[in-house]
């Protein structure tokens, strides 16, 4: 039982591993900002939380804490990358817009409108 429990570990670590190293590929290939952190975000949650299952299956006496950083990763991640992602925005710097569509600036005309109201 504590061999399969190893393979299961070892192939979550793997799988963490996979996510990481793409995750690294479309922060080097993506064309702006925004993009990149959409990558990076994704990639490092899910590279991060299999690696540390990984190790909550070759350490299963680890469980709590293991389960404790998942949950601060999962919460983590995802907010400081929207901050960074908004911070960027309204300091200037603009998407790569193929489409042409821009909606947060339109979000951001709303707000002003209705603050100003």
């Amino acid at each position: 039982m504590n061999e399969i429990l190893e393979y299961i570990g070892m192939a979550f670590i793997l799988i963490g591993g996979i996510f990481l190293f793409l995750g690294a590929l479309g922060i080097y290939r993506m064309p702006d900002v925004y993009t990149r952190l959409q990558a990076g975000t994704k990639s490092s949650t899910l590279g991060a939380m299999s690696t540390i299952i990984g190790v909550g299956f070759l350490h299963p006496d680890w469980f709590l804490k293991i389960a404790l950083i998942i949950i601060f990763i999962g919460v983590a991640n995802p907010l400081s990358s929207h901050a960074l992602a908004r911070a960027s925005y309204r300091k200037g710097i603009k998407p790569n817009l193929k489409s042409g569509i821009d909606l947060y600036k339109k979000a951001i005309k709303k707000q002003i409108k209705k603050f100003n109201s």
